[in-house]
């Protein structure tokens, strides 16, 4: 198994992401945001795995959908810190700024947001008890699933334009789109492969434009 949870792997994440020269981006028309990649055991294997949750049907925005915990800066937030905060908020998670491994490219949505993903190590969580408000439930995606090279999947647009992009997960029975999946892909890309892979101009679905 070549994602075994352990400090291997930390370690070899942090030096990929440390090498990564990550883009941000600079648009003040754009809304910022932090989302966390979070890095975890796997229940039942010894496998690494990343935290993704299923918003409840009932929130207002982005309702059903599948989403990495994260939300809008507070003023004077840094990325970094609005990141950590709402995965304590919403799957009562707190980590310490030390379990930051780094971070990725900014990402623009539809919506109007700049998205700063944030990947943290999380450590062996036995049990997570999500606010019910903000999270359905939770599942835990084994790095072996983020490694098929079903990932990404491209579905074409308007002539001319960049196409969707999404990644198919057996852990969901389905599939998820981006930006979610745009960040999911390039954390396998930079993180667990080494490259340099850019995925900021990848688009989303139409319902996740809202």
């Amino acid at each position: 198994m070549p994602y075994v949870f352990g400090t291997d792997l930390r370690a070899r994440l942090a030096a990929r992401l440390a090498a990564f020269e990550r883009r941000p981006i600079e648009d003040p028309e754009l809304r910022q945001a932090g989302v966390v990649l979070v890095v975890v055991k796997s229940e039942a294997t010894d496998e690494a795995a990343l935290l993704l949750t299923k918003r409840p049907d009932s929130l207002r925005r982005h309702a059903g959908q599948y989403a990495l915990p994260g939300g809008r800066l507070d003023p004077g937030e840094t990325p970094t810190e609005a990141a950590l905060r709402e995965l304590h908020e919403e799957l009562r998670l707190e980590l310490k700024p030390d379990a930051i491994l780094g971070l990725l490219d900014d990402y623009p949505t539809r919506s109007g947001f700049r998205i700063t993903p944030v990947v943290v190590w999380g450590g062996v969580v036995e049990a997570i008890d999500p606010d019910p408000v903000e999270v359905a439930y939770v599942l835990r995606v084994p790095f072996s699933q983020l490694d098929d090279p079903v990932i990404p999947r491209l579905r074409p647009t308007e002539e001319g334009k960049p196409p969707v992009l999404s990644a198919p997960l057996p852990v969901m029975g389905s599939e998820v789109f981006a930006p979610t999946a745009a960040m999911l892909y390039q954390f396998r890309e930079v993180a667990m492969r080494g490259l340099d892979t850019r995925v900021a101009h990848f688009d989303q679905p139409r319902f996740a434009w809202k």
